[in-house]
């Protein structure tokens, strides 16, 4: 790796006017407004989590009453969260979201460290979990006697992650069109369950609330695992702050996505789960691989194959988004020189991080070789937790480290202070039920330290070294030098 920048030239956007959101020219075009922000984040959290984690939750929880909890104090976690990256993404407005705060407070191996496991598990992990969701749920209606083939299921979820890419290649704004269709599809979605679950309840059928907390977990370990799923469920709240700098006005609209997006989604999830227990017995929801789909053929009758249709547009919008924001974290770490340079080249036509999609979508399609979703879905809800804790423990470092630094949105620091208690609970409480799964997240997150030291950190490297790892930026330098040259003349 190197940590040389990506180019010399300053890229011009089609108004003639250099980019200046960084010191290097190298940036995105701002074409996202607040209906695009608000559709970003509450098309990302609501994916395929609300579809695969109610099993986890209740697994874990012990009781539908229990499993409810888990499920309001999520959002609220979410939210406490939410309100803290409001502060954190107005006061330093720059695309990278964690990455860009945690090298700020802690400097460029902690950043490192967060890029690498995002790079390694989180953000590929996530596709993949979705993508395979939706892969299953579209699958469904063609196997309803059987599961679906894994390879068909590999296949079709292959298949998903290149569309979306060709996608979000191409152009930024059919990428905001997609997510903003999928959006309102998954929403009606939702609703479809809500409605059905309500009339259930309407016609008498509450059984399964009697007695609601029997049989509660009382081992703080396996709350917490409870709470992975769930987080899992509402991951993508701070995914906004990764594509600041294409945000039109980030002081007013980062803000205002996050307080439209958080209560919507905390409402629509806890009444779709009750919607799930209100149909189904706590038996039938551990024993459905599909909770959806078990729901809809309980309650829809012929109408059932509406279910995996409408969870796979839900996915579908969740992967989108996933890509799209993700991508861009990887584009701001090669800018900083933490990754290759040619991730942080820009197509000058589209204004897309073209080479950053296209290697996320490289391990994307690598995590499809494996089919356990709850151990991927461990792996990054762990991962998200210590992460997300570093960024809010950073935020009250800054106020100490940078007094004087413009907050545009200033929160208190019990919201901050709570925050971080919450998620140190969740961090650290499940290594002593659930070992191995966290132990190699945290494996994962220090093998990072070596790659930093010889790739970044040591200055005076051999010349062979310095030219078995520098030849591909040299190449990137000026491959994208000699396209904007041409571009001129075009």
């Amino acid at each position: 790796m190197s940590s040389n920048q990506v180019a010399e030239r300053e890229p011009m956007n089609p108004e003639g006017k250099k980019n200046e959101e960084n010191g290097n020219g190298i940036g995105l075009k701002k074409e996202l407004g607040l209906v695009h922000g608000v559709a970003i984040i509450v098309g990302i959290i609501v994916g395929s989590g609300i579809f695969v984690s109610p099993r986890g939750v209740l697994q874990e929880a012990g009781s539908v009453g229990m499993a409810l909890v888990v499920w309001i104090a999520c959002g609220i976690i979410s939210m406490l969260g939410a309100l803290c990256y409001a502060e954190l993404g107005t006061a330093i407005p720059k695309s990278g979201g964690d990455y860009a705060y945690i090298y700020e407070a802690f400097g460029p191996l902690p950043a490192f460290l967060f890029l690498w496991v995002a790079l390694l598990i989180t953000m590929p992990v996530s596709n993949a979990i979705a993508a395979l969701t939706f892969a299953n749920y579209i699958l469904e209606p063609f196997f309803p006697d059987c599961t679906p083939p894994p390879n068909g299921v590999r296949l079709i979820a292959a298949v998903v992650i290149c569309l979306l890419l060709f996608v979000n290649c191409y152009n930024v704004k059919w990428a905001a069109r997609v997510q903003d269709v999928f959006t309102f599809a998954k929403i009606i979605a939702l609703v479809l369950i809500i409605v059905a679950g309500l009339v259930h309840i309407g016609m008498g059928n509450t059984n399964n609330f009697q007695n609601a907390f029997e049989g509660t977990t009382t081992e703080p370990g396996y709350i917490a695992l409870a709470f992975y799923s769930g987080i899992f469920s509402y991951a993508g709240w701070n995914y906004l702050n990764f594509v600041t700098e294409e945000l039109r006005d980030p002081y007013k609209n980062l803000p205002r996505a996050i307080y439209i997006s958080l209560p919507v989604v905390t409402v629509v999830y806890f009444m779709a789960n009750v919607a799930y227990f209100a149909v189904l017995s706590p038996q039938e929801v551990l024993s459905s691989n599909a909770v959806a789909v078990t729901f809809g053929k309980k309650i829809l009758g012929v109408m059932a194959w509406i279910m995996p249709v409408s969870v796979a547009l839900s996915t579908f919008g969740g992967l989108n988004g996933n890509i799209f924001a993700s991508s861009r974290l990887f584009f701001v770490g090669a800018r900083e020189g933490h990754l290759p340079a040619f991730l942080a080249m820009v197509n000058i036509y589209h204004f897309t991080p073209m080479s950053s999609l296209m290697f996320l979508g490289a391990l994307s399609l690598a995590y499809l070789s494996t089919i356990q979703v709850y151990t991927l879905i461990n792996y990054a809800a762990f991962s998200e937790a210590l992460f997300v804790m570093f960024s809010v423990a950073g935020l009250i470092w800054l106020r100490q480290k940078q007094p004087y630094l413009k907050r545009p949105i200033k929160v208190n620091l019990v919201l901050p202070a709570l925050f971080l208690v919450i998620c140190t609970f969740l961090v650290f409480l499940p290594f002593y039920v659930n070992p191995w799964d966290t132990g190699i997240g945290v494996i994962i997150m220090l093998s990072g330290i070596p790659v930093y030291l010889l790739t970044i950190h040591w200055e005076s490297k051999p010349s062979c070294y310095k030219r078995a790892i520098g030849g591909t930026t040299t190449f990137s330098q000026k491959l994208l030098v000699s396209v904007i040259e041409k571009s001129k003349f075009d």
